[in-house]
């Protein structure tokens, strides 16, 4: 049988009458690029130098703070302490002026009275010490030195209560964090765990104490937060401590409130779940 270019050798060209009109599909292979690795952000690619001047002896000096928008927040815990992917922002939440020694959390850094600032002059200032920081972050353990003098300086100015409530707060929660990073394999890590634990309980009795007190003294909001969002907060460390009666009665005020949104009264009802539980698990225990 003729093939199709039979009769081109009249051409001179009998050499391509053997050609296939059509190549044979050739087998594809399936290209398989590497999907480009997203870099990873290290911890102090999230901060920057910001400067401050200090209300207390009027020096400028720089701050490690986070940059806006730049962590991403994965959730919160029952107690609403903030967990952001690549870095713990509590450590950066203290301000400290390394010329006088006023510290505070950001938001009340600025807000200090000529008596305050005075006060602080007379018993931070007169005998502080500057400690020079040379790394790109701070360590867990330099965060906790900078809360405790916040707390410090916020006792020697009279504070009110809820903000050194609040200081309370964020020191436990930074403690928590200082647990969570602790290495098992460490060799002491058991000691150093229950370390952190029983300081952060303390940090959280204070920080309960201080809020029942500011509910009933101060107007809201207080630390920028609603009454359903402070109740909330203490019933949920009412629990933790076994004050079942002041978590119930805080539970039934949110679930009871036309104020609290949607969100906050879930908050609630999960928080009533688990006391209802404990509670039962508490009757059975004393049978």
């Amino acid at each position: 049988m003729a093939g199709l270019l039979s009769g081109l050798e009249s051409f001179g060209l009998g050499k391509l009458t053997d050609m296939k009109v059509f190549d044979a599909p050739e087998e594809k292979k399936e290209a398989v690029s590497a999907a480009p690795k997203a870099p990873v952000m290290q911890e102090q690619d999230f901060l920057f130098d910001k400067s401050y001047v200090c209300p207390v002896c009027e020096k400028e000096f720089k701050e490690k703070t986070v940059k806006v928008g730049k962590a991403k927040l994965k959730g919160t815990d029952m107690d609403l302490r903030p967990r952001y992917e690549g870095i713990d922002m509590l450590k950066y939440d203290v301000i400290m002026c390394p010329c006088c020694g006023y510290t505070a959390l950001s938001r009340y850094f600025k807000f200090v009275s000529s008596a305050q600032a005075k006060l602080i002059r007379e018993q931070i200032s007169a005998n502080f010490k500057a400690k020079t920081e040379t790394g790109e972050i701070y360590t867990y353990e330099e965060a906790l030195e900078r809360y405790k003098l916040t707390l410090a300086n916020a006792i020697v100015k009279r504070a009110k209560i809820s903000e050194k409530a609040y200081i309370c707060l964020k020191t436990a929660w930074l403690l928590r964090g200082m647990g969570e990073a602790l290495v098992q394999t460490d060799k002491d890590y058991a000691k150093k765990k229950e370390e952190y634990t029983a300081q952060e309980k303390e940090f959280l009795q204070n920080a309960m104490d201080g809020f029942l007190a500011a509910r009933q003294s101060e107007e809201f909001p207080i630390c920028g937060m609603d009454e359903n969002t402070v109740d909330y907060l203490i019933a949920v460390m009412a629990l933790r401590f076994n004050q079942y009666d002041v978590s119930t009665k805080l539970i039934g005020s949110i679930l009871t409130s036309s104020s609290a949104n949607p969100r906050m009264k879930d908050k609630a009802r999960n928080l009533k779940e688990i006391l209802m539980t404990k509670i039962k698990q508490q009757q059975a225990g004393k049978k």
